[in-house]
């Protein structure tokens, strides 16, 4: 199931050379849906753990030992209990005889039921309750109850981290993998769930593991230790409280069974509504001058619904186990407190076994009862999880070959021999593409859309690499070279400006790392930046946001201008450079521009054809193919496929004149 955008013009599926989905450097898709693999995912997520086992096997004897303490309390309070019982019994017998004197006494007044009772107790006829051997009860009970607290927080404290370790090397190969993938993973999903994965998912990962863990850790250690005092004292008990776990475990995998699919449409669905809202607000003035806000909003309203609809399935069959397992918990409950009674009553138990039992019978389906609420956290965390791992699975570029070459001092020469590619496999693009290029050339591409134009700088950078043919830049296949060797050689203008978070000093100085103040000033003034931004309160200080919405479009582009000026490359991309300027903007950024390109390869991609007239090849394209190249004039006078292009800009320009 995919959701259809409804801008069809910010998302969609291949338009023209832009790359696989409209936008051409970044475009959006719909996240891949796969089923659920809950074995798979655990056994990742423990690989994560594994560098940590040797403080997590320190957790669990610490836990072992806070459990240990906490479950011998119940038995401690139990004989506190019994002394106070015993006591009060005591004192109300007659003094100076022995137990079994009161027992036959009491026989032989026909009150069997209580000499039955009295035979099971620790009593002196007469003497009250020993203060002095409660006190030493209680107080061994308080030593053991803050000894397990303390043990307690010591695991909580080190678990924690265990998972923010854990969760920090995560979020690291989340950071590689982003440096790692290819465009086209980019221009097929989302940037909404992108995001998604590498922080809200990632975050809910974190959680799961710093509280699940420890607590299914306590549980599973709990239930160990209290079942284990729960047959000391009565096994009969003990086994009628076992009757509940094979139903608990039963109601728990049943209803878990089914919430974990409703848990993986949660995170899928909120990743969709991310990337719906992100869209929207990148596409906010396109969205409010085409008049689509309405369906905007009942886009989000449609996507919200069903977000919450799978969250409610989620949160409401795992929240069913719980008030489940403590109706099965109180049942367990009663059947002991029936059956204790009556075994104190006939002398078999004392009161205080009863009480601890009755302790630790809840203890015992406590734990179970925990594991259960934890459910929805640990199913959202696993969904979270496989998330996160699909997007570390995803295939990655191809890795550079360990030629060993580097170009050292490029000229800028540039070859394309029988280049052929296709972003689709049944739908061929470029096809037999061949172009030379001499250092110092400028190069214009032209053609209508789809031509594949944006195709060829994609295939230049090496954001795509080809399927067949060959790239060279100074005779050297851009594949025997490093990714980052090739983009080094070029520096690029495009007609979507990109600017970050900070200063417009910081911006600039993005092209050149090290580069000084004064290099910064300098490449503003070849820009025709410098004057609008003297006239700002701070200048080069001022700050932008990552929209800078207090600039103008076309001040932006001056700044990326700018920005390539700094960077000082050997050869030159531009794609529509001078599209969102004025006119008389255009014309300084052109006269710059020539400087710029003295001794530089350029390639221009221009739709306006008056801008490229005196590149020294233009390279006409259609359909992947160079159906023509030449100078302006050389083309004009050929008059095919760049003489109908150019004729008809100036006949639709006539036409929306008059």
């Amino acid at each position: 199931m995919s959701i259809r955008p409804p801008m069809g013009g910010l998302a969609g599926r291949p338009m023209g050379g832009r790359g696989p989905v409209g936008g051409g450097w970044m475009g959006m898709g719909q996240p891949a849906q796969s089923s659920t693999n809950l074995g798979k995912t655990l056994r990742q997520l423990l690989g994560r753990l594994r560098p940590e086992w040797h403080l997590i096997t320190f957790v669990v004897l610490l836990g072992s030992a806070s459990v240990a303490f906490s479950v011998i309390g119940p038995k401690i309070i139990g004989n506190a209990t019994n002394v106070i019982f015993d006591g009060i019994i005591g004192k109300n017998l007659p003094a100076g005889m022995t137990k079994a004197q009161a027992i036959a006494l009491l026989r032989a007044h026909g009150q069997d039921q209580i000499a039955q009772m009295l035979s099971g107790m620790n009593v002196t006829p007469g003497k009250g309750i020993d203060f002095a051997q409660l006190g030493v009860i209680l107080l061994l009970a308080a030593l053991v109850y803050v000894l397990a607290a303390v043990l307690s927080w010591a695991q909580g404290y080190i678990m924690a981290g265990v998972a923010q370790r854990t969760v920090y090397g995560m979020r690291r190969d989340v950071e590689a993998k982003l440096a790692r993938l290819p465009l086209k993973y980019f221009d097929s999903h989302p940037h909404g769930d992108i995001l998604s994965r590498v922080t809200n998912d990632i975050d809910n990962v974190t959680t799961t593991l710093q509280q699940g863990l420890s607590q299914l850790l306590i549980a599973v250690l709990t239930v160990v230790g209290v079942l284990g005092m729960m047959f000391s004292i009565s096994p009969l008990l003990a086994a009628i409280s076992l009757i509940t776990v094979p139903l608990s475990i039963g109601v728990t995998i049943l209803v878990a069974r089914r919430s974990q699919g409703q848990f993986a449409a949660q995170w899928r669905w909120t990743g969709t509504l991310n990337g719906h809202v992100e869209e929207m607000h990148t596409g906010h003035a396109l969205v409010q001058v085409y008049g689509r806000r309405r369906k905007s909003l009942e886009e989000f309203v449609r996507q919200n619904q069903t977000l919450y609809e799978a969250s409610f399935r989620a949160q409401f069959l795992s929240g069913i186990i719980q008030p489940a397992l403590q109706f099965l918990a109180n049942l367990n409950y009663v059947a002991i407190a029936v059956l204790g009674g009556y075994r104190v009553a006939s002398g078999t138990m004392s009161l205080g076994d009863v009480q601890a039992f009755i302790q630790y019978s809840r203890q015992f389906t406590m734990p179970i009862t925990q594991i259960a609420s934890q459910m929805n956290l640990l199913q959202s965390g696993l969904a979270s999880a496989e998330r996160v791992f699909e997007f570390l699975a995803a295939e990655e570029e191809a890795p550079d070959r360990a030629t060993g070459l580097e170009l050292t001092a490029p000229s800028g020469r540039v070859t394309l021999e029988q280049v052929q590619f296709r972003y689709e496999p049944d739908k061929p693009l470029i096809a037999d593409f061949n172009l030379e290029v001499r250092p110092g050339q400028t190069i214009a591409i032209v053609g209508p859309t789809g031509a594949g134009k944006t195709t060829i700088v994609n295939l230049l950078m090496r954001f795509y690499d080809i399927d067949s043919g060959r790239i060279c830049l100074d005779s050297v296949d851009t594949h025997d070279l490093s990714r980052d060797q090739v983009r080094r050689v070029f520096g690029m203008v495009l007609q979507d400006t990109w600017l970050f978070a900070g200063t417009i000093r910081d911006n600039i100085a993005y092209g050149r790392e090290g580069a000084t103040d004064d290099d910064v000033v300098a490449a503003a003034r070849a820009a025709y930046v410098d004057p609008f931004v003297r006239t700002l309160p701070d200048g080069y200080g001022t700050v932008l946001d990552e929209d800078a919405s207090g600039l103008s479009s076309g001040q932006r582009q001056l700044l990326t201008i700018a920005r390539a000026f700094l960077a000082d490359p050997s050869i030159l991309i531009l794609d529509e450079a001078t599209s969102s300027v004025d006119t008389r903007t255009e014309v300084l950024i052109q006269a710059a521009m020539a400087r710029l390109r003295q001794g530089r390869t350029s390639f221009v991609i221009a739709h306006r054809l008056s801008t490229i007239r005196n590149a020294d090849s233009i390279v006409v394209m259609d359909a992947g193919r160079i159906v023509e190249q030449g100078s302006h004039a050389e083309l004009l006078v050929r008059h095919g496929f760049y003489y109908e292009l150019y004729n008809s800009q100036f006949t639709e320009a006539f036409a929306a004149a008059s």
